[in-house]
């Protein structure tokens, strides 16, 4: 959606360079997934090297000499630093943000040793699975995602990140809940494809959706008679017509899922009405290609 926008606004007839942009924009959200996470392992880092510079000092006190471990002895934080899968996917896509930006990383850390979220998990020094797992969850989702100094500094790292932040943020919360004691494979990066067919589908409804747009067009222009075509939010018309070519062109792929995908992106990203427009829209066209049987469907429950 976004690159097909992106095209129309630059004014862009090159499909080419706009698919390599949007497939570089992809592979930019797995180097956002991994940079989170990478954070997660640095800021426990970060705390083990305090804890032992304070228990090294001259004149250390007796808490400093014995120190609450509770954070950095974190299950799933050292589940994390030495997990196979993130390790070699940081170094595959060489992500060393943190190295070289480690004042993001103290601010990260202060944050959280302020927050109650850690002042009530620190009462004791006793380190229990699930509490563990349900306070890295707590803490990267009210402290970390919403940090506005890391906002910012994703912003200006990559500017593509910005729209990816919610997505990437959502998923590392579900995997961080959905980590099991005594699993070693609890834990894997996320893979942005599936398979190469999923990668071959994001190109293939990009191209056909652009090759096939003023066809795509005219499948809804008369169905909005309360809307002046022109008035419509750019937005929403590039949704429908994303939407229609999945009816018209992938079989495969049920009408409920179609319409379902496109409805969750509207609510995302355009304006408060259009997930009712754009359901409205599609629902009437469905019933229409099923009756001039146009919606070709393959494979059971595809309808």
């Amino acid at each position: 959606m976004q690159s097909i926008y992106a095209m129309h606004q630059n004014g862009s007839d090159s499909i080419e360079k706009e698919e390599k942009f949007l497939l570089y924009s992809i592979e930019n959200i797995q180097d956002l997934y991994l940079t989170l996470l990478a954070a997660l392992v640095e800021i426990r880092k970060k705390e083990v090297v305090f804890l032992q510079k304070s228990a090294e000092k001259h004149l250390a006190t007796k808490e400093e000499k014995n120190p609450n471990k509770k954070f950095v002895n974190n299950a799933i934080l050292e589940l994390l630093e030495e997990n196979n899968s993130l390790s070699i996917a940081l170094q595959d896509r060489k992500i060393n943000t943190w190295n070289l930006n480690d004042d993001y990383i103290n601010i990260l850390l202060n944050a959280i040793k302020e927050s109650d979220l850690y002042a009530t998990y620190m009462r004791n020094n006793v380190n229990t699975f699930e509490e563990d797992k349900e306070f890295i969850a707590s803490i990267f989702m009210e402290v970390i995602a919403p940090n506005e100094k890391l906002y910012e500094y994703l912003e200006d790292n990559k500017l593509t990140w910005i729209d990816d932040i919610p997505l990437v943020n959502t998923e590392i919360i579900r995997q961080l809940k959905a980590i099991k004691n005594g699993k070693e494979d609890s834990f894997r990066v996320s893979r942005l494809y599936k398979d190469t067919e999923d990668k071959e589908f994001v190109s293939n409804l990009f191209r056909k959706t652009i090759l096939n747009e003023k066809e795509l067009a005219k499948e809804f222009e008369d169905k909005t008679p309360n809307w002046d075509t022109e008035r419509i939010a750019e937005i929403d018309t590039i949704l429908l017509k994303m939407a229609i070519c999945e009816f018209l062109k992938f079989p495969s792929i049920p009408t409920k899922v179609t319409i379902n995908e496109y409805l969750e992106i509207a609510k995302e990203y355009s304006t408060p009405k259009s997930s009712i427009f754009i359901n409205g829209i599609l629902d009437n066209l469905v019933k229409e290609l099923e009756q001039n049987k146009r919606l070709l469907k393959t494979g059971r429950g595809l309808m």
